[in-house]
């Protein structure tokens, strides 16, 4: 019996395609719908980059995907050990995607300590303290504080993990699923309700090619594949979890409609509140942590309602950032398990242990270890640079090779015909070996350029 078969016979299962769903939207529905997204959209034409992601998502986006779910449906393990099923030549491409989220995960959850930190300020009442100048840059300048919430972030997410993929992970995601959406909703009914949001909403949904060009394409497919959790081991680690009758392609394609209507909520939410606060001054939307606790606070506390405005929305964030970090400490954890042959038990407790030790530099780089700057980054920012602009587009240019053109785009198709018949197949197989290569070339050539601050994005 090979490796793979006889992991396969023990490996934990999601109970059906619905479970797989809410999982791998979960883990694509992070904190770069949130916090990027909307600036991207407000800064690249509208509607028009509306229409050219939505294109991107349903065309590069989901075949890529389709081959990461296939690849590790087909070989029933996590990443190396199924790039190596089909031969030792190419576990290096699971070495090198393995890399990813055990880079990820430890930033990642320092944001998620920050985001617990602000659910708690608003909550308690005191959301005008959050939205002073200097209330964020103090916060994470700290040493004690900072640590404290992303170890209890870890926690929370060891203990998701710890009880399974029916029994954790996929009975959280039935409840944070809907709850993020309600909760998208509600906010963006309020954000829309505002004075003076109606100019937001304009801006963000009518196209304007005068902001339009190939910056355009490349920052849609940029967030594209950075949003649908590509090429970090996660989509293999969770097809490898995924019943052989439950049907790949469709499930795939509501991923792709989930993630896609939470990105455009996410611009509904914040956009024309902005824009309210604001007074029209597209300028005030940046990207990144600017926008999400210092620009956004600010926001809540102009308008009624403040306090219960501001816990519900960063009770939103918390849920995009806990699933994805959830999807990222499940993938190291799978890999412990297949590589060493350990328990569950054993290898939560082990990559909690480690994810403790490794988020701490991150954290203190703003505060104790300040001093530290690598080409001009701190330490969180060297390893989102590490992880989302070097190796996430390399290790998706050498998947698409690998199948496009090392073992052949029909070992994706018979997998995915195990099920139903693999309607897109001939888009596929286009897309897979002339496509996607050059786009993902592509992406990593401008995201690195743009880390380096040679162009700008």
């Amino acid at each position: 019996m090979t490796e793979g078969h006889h992991s396969r016979n023990i490996r934990d299962k999601f109970s059906g395609r619905i479970g797989f769903v809410l999982a791998g939207s979960a883990s694509a529905i992070g904190l770069g719908n949130l916090w990027r997204f909307p600036y991207l959209a407000a800064k690249y034409g509208g509607g028009a980059f509306l229409i050219t992601y939505i294109i991107l998502v349903f065309t590069l986006g989901l075949s890529l995907m389709i081959a990461e779910v296939a690849i590790g449906r087909k070989t029933g393990l996590s990443a190396i050990g199924a790039f190596k099923q089909f031969g030792r030549k190419y576990a290096f491409i699971g070495i090198l995607s393995s890399f990813i989220p055990i880079i990820i995960t430890p930033y990642y959850s320092v944001i998620g300590g920050w985001i617990l930190k602000y659910i708690t300020v608003f909550f308690t009442g005191d959301g005008t303290s959050a939205a002073t100048d200097n209330f964020f840059l103090n916060f994470i300048a700290q040493t004690a504080q900072p640590i404290a919430w992303t170890w209890i972030f870890i926690f929370l997410c060891g203990c998701v993990v710890f009880l399974g993929i029916k029994n954790g992970i996929e009975q959280l995601n039935k409840y944070m699923m809907p709850a993020l959406v309600i909760i998208s909703l509600v906010i963006s009914a309020y954000s829309l309700s505002l004075p003076g949001a109606f100019a937001g909403l304009k801006y963000y949904l009518i196209p304007n090619f005068d902001n339009f060009g190939i910056k355009t394409v490349v920052a849609a497919m940029g967030q594209m594949f950075f949003s649908l959790s590509l090429a970090m081991g996660i989509m293999i680690t969770y097809g490898s979890y995924m019943r052989k009758e439950d049907d790949l392609e469709k499930s795939v394609r509501h991923i792709g409609i989930f993630d896609t209507a939470i990105a455009f909520l996410a611009g509904l939410m914040i956009i024309p509140a902005v824009f309210a606060f604001s007074g029209g001054e597209a300028g005030t939307l940046n990207a990144g942590p600017g926008l999400m606790f210092v620009t956004l606070p600010k926001v809540f506390v102009s308008f009624p309602f403040a306090n219960i405005t501001g816990t519900l929305f960063f009770i939103l964030v918390f849920f995009a950032a806990f699933t994805s970090a959830i999807s990222l400490y499940e993938t190291i954890v799978s890999i412990f398990s297949d590589h060493f042959k350990w328990s569950r038990r054993k290898s939560v407790i082990v990559t909690g242990i480690l994810l403790t030790l490794a988020a701490a530099p991150p954290s203190l780089g703003f505060g104790a270890w300040n001093f530290i700057s690598i080409a001009g980054m701190t330490i969180l920012d060297m390893m989102d640079f590490l992880s989302n602009s070097a190796l996430m587009p390399l290790a998706a240019v050498l998947t698409c090779l690998f199948i496009g053109w090392w073992v052949g785009p029909q070992i994706v198709i018979n997998e995915v015909n195990e099920s139903q018949l693999f309607k897109s197949r001939l888009l596929f197989v286009f897309i897979i070996k002339w496509i996607a290569p050059l786009c993902m070339l592509i992406i990593f050539v401008s995201y690195v350029l743009s880390s380096l601050k040679i162009i700008s994005f």
